[in-house]
């Protein structure tokens, strides 16, 4: 960790003039000490890349302007305006911990370090940008970007998630903090991570820190971060049930927790087999199958899940849905409803070939 110490000022120094002349200064979310503003930017970022972010983020910032807008809006709406984002959980939590606000912190979103951390969601490396973007507090980010950046930098091997590694880059982070533009500082981390070390292609030629970065100097780039011990990914099948009335389609509402919690998709079985019995006995449907659509795939963190879309035209459908959770929507208004990339996907299809 000496090693780490002596080149303190100097990395943040050169990181923050660099930022000042060549970071990013004009996202939606900067220039800004609204850590409302900032929260849900941060939020958005997470697993997500900027430039599918922008589109999203002025889309949610005009419907849900501030901490109470949010709250008081429903689940439905949020994850709505979610929709196509994927991490739904991002969405639920960023609803709770408004309301959250409401009812613990007097509508105002909380200064107090710790007490940022306690909201749904928001664990250190978020908690420590919205308090250095919004309060100018001396708090230190450890992201995916981040992690890349001080792992190169400082030759550091190991998968940087491993606790023991990421202790050490903790520690590593803290030790380099400035103690003063620490909004240019912060966004100069995240900024080098985005455009210059980047995963692929780092442009190393016109980083700042290239003379004292010791994979550069060593010419192992390329090794750093040590990549996760690859594991393969579990595979699962689903069989979705499309119900086709006139222009209707029938959505499930799905449990709050699990994929695509709370979101509206098309009713789903694994046996591909039962889905006529299905099709009787749980929605008192009187329908005939129609040929599959093609089978597509969509990736999970955990797993991969082969998707088989299974058309089936409605004969006789029931005067009222069987349950709160069920809804007959035209395939427009199923569109714009809150749901998941891939029940869009089959919409989208079934708009194509009826066109």
């Amino acid at each position: 960790m000496a090693a780490h110490l002596n080149s303190m000022s100097d990395f943040s120094s050169r990181l923050i003039t660099w930022q000042k002349q060549y970071g990013r200064h004009d996202l939606p979310w900067q220039n800004t000490t609204d850590p409302y503003a900032i929260w849900v930017s941060e939020i958005m970022l997470q697993q997500t890349q900027v430039s599918t972010v922008i589109g999203y983020y002025a889309k949610f910032m005009q419907r849900f302007p501030d901490i109470a807008t949010l709250a008081n809006a429903t689940q439905d709406e949020v994850l709505q305006h979610w929709s196509g984002l994927g991490y739904y959980s991002r969405a639920r939590n960023l609803h709770h911990a408004a309301q959250t606000m409401m009812d613990d912190f007097h509508g105002q979103f909380p200064q107090d370090f710790a007490a940022i951390q306690t909201l749904s969601g928001i664990g250190r490396s978020t908690a420590a940008a919205i308090a250095s973007f919004a309060f100018n507090q001396v708090q230190t980010i450890l992201d995916g970007n981040v992690k890349r950046v001080l792992t190169r930098h400082f030759a550091i091997a190991g998968w940087p998630s491993h606790p023991k590694i990421e202790k050490e880059l903790w520690l590593l982070a803290e030790s380099l903090l400035p103690q003063h533009e620490m909004v240019a500082y912060t966004q100069g981390l995240m900024d080098l991570g985005a455009t210059l070390c980047t995963r692929n292609k780092p442009q190393c030629s016109t980083c700042p820190l290239q003379n004292t970065c010791k994979a550069y100097q060593k010419d192992m780039v390329d090794q750093f971060p040590t990549p996760k011990p690859r594991k393969a990914l579990p595979e699962k099948n689903t069989t979705m049930l499309i119900f086709l009335y006139g222009n209707e389609v029938l959505l499930e509402k799905r449990p709050a927790r699990g994929i695509w919690g709370g979101l509206w998709s098309f009713p789903e079985t694994e046996n591909s087999s039962d889905y006529m019995a299905i099709t009787q006995n749980r929605f008192g449907i009187v329908a005939e199958d129609k040929k599959p659509l093609a089978v597509f795939s969509h990736a999970f963190t955990h797993f991969k899940l082969h998707i088989t879309p299974q058309p089936m035209q409605v004969l006789n459908k029931a005067s009222e849905v069987r349950n709160a959770g069920q809804i007959w929507l035209s395939v427009e208004d199923a569109m714009s409803a809150a749901i998941p990339t891939p029940v869009r996907k089959i919409l989208q299809t079934l708009t194509k070939n009826s066109a």
